[in-house]
C-alpha cells in the first residue's frame, strides 16, 4: 500500500522520482526502491516525503484514506476537546481543561464589556429606544 500511494501521489503532485529523492537526501535508485516495495525507508524518510508531497505520512502508510491532512484548527475551544492535553510534558487533567475553559470565558465576558461588544450572540441586551420611552 504504500509503495502505490507513494507513486500515486507524487505524479498527482507533479513531481519527478529524482526531485522526491533530492528532496529527501537519498539516491534516485533508492527512491525508486520505495515505489517498488523493494526497499523501505526509515520513519525520518517517511516524514520528510510527506512533507514533499503535502500528505501525512499516516496517508502514505495507510492508516488514513484521505491524502490531504485536515487543517488543524486555531479554535482554542476545539483544541480544549482534544484528549491526552499537556503542559511541557505534564497531563492536563479535566478539572485543569474546565478551568481553563473558565478561565477563558471570564476573559472573553470582560473584553466585550469594555469594548461594548456582546461575546456570544444570546448576550446582546434589548433595550428600549429613546422613542419608545416616549410613548410611556
Amino acid at each position: 500500500m504504500f509503495a502505490k500511494r507513494l507513486k500515486e501521489l507524487r505524479k498527482k503532485r507533479k513531481l519527478t522520482m529524482q526531485e522526491v529523492a533530492d528532496f529527501v537526501g537519498v539516491a534516485k535508485s533508492t527512491y525508486a526502491g520505495y515505489e517498488s516495495g523493494y526497499r523501505q525507508p526509515t520513519i525520518e524518510s517517511i516524514q520528510i516525503i510527506s512533507k514533499k508531497l503535502h500528505t501525512s505520512a499516516d496517508y502514505l502508510l495507510g492508516l488514513t484514506e484521505s491524502p490531504d491532512p485536515p487543517e488543524p484548527s486555531h479554535n482554542a475551544k476545539e483544541y480544549l476537546n482534544y484528549d491526552q492535553l499537556h503542559w511541557d510534558g505534564i497531563p492536563l487533567e479535566k478539572e485543569d481543561i474546565e478551568l481553563i475553559r473558565s478561565l477563558l470565558d471570564r476573559v472573553l465576558r470582560d473584553r466585550s464589556k469594555e469594548s461594548g461588544i456582546p461575546s456570544e450572540p444570546d448576550a446582546i441586551e434589548l433595550r428600549p429606544s429613546v422613542r419608545d420611552n416616549d410613548y410611556a
